[in-house]
């Protein structure tokens, strides 16, 4: 009697995808396939968000040894907790939520948050928007980035990240609300506005 065949995977969430057939996946599938347990798409994950995750983090802390425990601590969390995840429409913006939440919990255990609203930290990170994303046309980039970065000073740190997200990273209003905490959408669409209204006022008031 001839020994019988070990069956094909036929399981789409355990498929060694290319990473182009990552790319053109929704977010949903990627997502569940990841907590499905397969490995491919836990190397694609770290692959695909860590250097963006990297970069949100440090401007939002300055410090690359802090992002980069946050970053590993994150990916270790969710391989270990994977099967047990919820569902997510928007990776990006889960990631960017978790990585957040990660640098602020670290921030609070060293004692340099001065309050707890997030509002301001005593290592204000510095958003290099280009002087195009926020439109304002100069034929002195130099100078006028100069005045931007300026202005961007002046704001909170949770104005920061809002343009931040919005603009650098292209989240909808939905998402920038997800990484933010907030509990609807209009309390994102409001801190952009606001923000967006007082970088308008420093800038009449130079």
């Amino acid at each position: 009697m001839k020994p019988k065949k070990a069956p094909k995977v036929t399981d789409k969430y355990l498929i060694r995808y290319s990473e182009k057939e990552y790319l053109e996946m929704p977010d949903e599938l990627v997502w569940a396939s990841f907590n499905k347990g397969n490995e491919s798409t836990f190397s694609f994950l770290y692959k695909n968000y860590a250097a963006d995750l990297f970069a949100f983090g440090y401007q939002f802390c300055g410090d690359a040894h802090l992002v980069e425990d946050c970053i590993q601590n994150l990916f270790i969390y969710l391989r270990k907790r994977r099967g047990n995840l919820g569902e997510v429409r928007s990776i990006k913006s889960y990631l960017f939520k978790c990585i957040r939440c990660e640098i602020i919990k670290r921030l609070k255990e060293r004692g340099q948050l001065m309050d707890t609203d997030e509002m301001h930290y005593k290592n204000s990170f510095a958003l290099a928007l280009s002087p195009e994303t926020i439109l304002i046309e100069s034929e002195h980039r130099e100078r006028q980035q100069k005045r931007v970065n300026q202005a961007l000073a002046q704001l909170t740190v949770r104005q920061r990240q809002a343009l931040l997200l919005l603009y650098e990273e292209e989240m909808s209003y939905r998402q920038i609300a997800e990484v933010m905490g907030f509990t609807d959408v209009k309390s994102a669409r409001k801190l952009v506005y606001r923000a967006l209204s007082s970088l308008k006022e420093i800038f009449l008031k130079k």
